[in-house]
């Protein structure tokens, strides 16, 4: 089982990030958000591919479901302006 936090770090690790939030209190199923300049001009599914390659062997073993939503730090800075964060 792995804590929200360790995927965090994992992440935060393998990929350059602007702002990584995991959520998930059962051990094997999570959400969160990545907010990367490594997504600038990649499509969703290669963004998402990128943050599941920081985390190898363990998608699909010992963290059953990671559901993204993946960020430029431009499209992070328009959407909290628009929640007004």
């Amino acid at each position: 089982m792995f804590e929200a936090s360790e995927i965090e770090k994992l992440i935060a690790q393998g990929m350059p990030c602007e702002h990584v939030q995991i959520f998930g209190d059962d051990g094997v199923h999570f959400t969160g958000i990545v907010v990367s300049s490594a997504f600038e001009g990649t499509p969703r599914v290669r963004q998402h591919q990128a943050v599941y390659a920081t985390l190898g062997r363990l998608m699909g073993n010992e963290i059953h479901a990671l559901q993204l939503q993946t960020y430029t730090p431009a499209q992070w800075a328009e959407l909290r302006k628009e929640l007004g964060e």
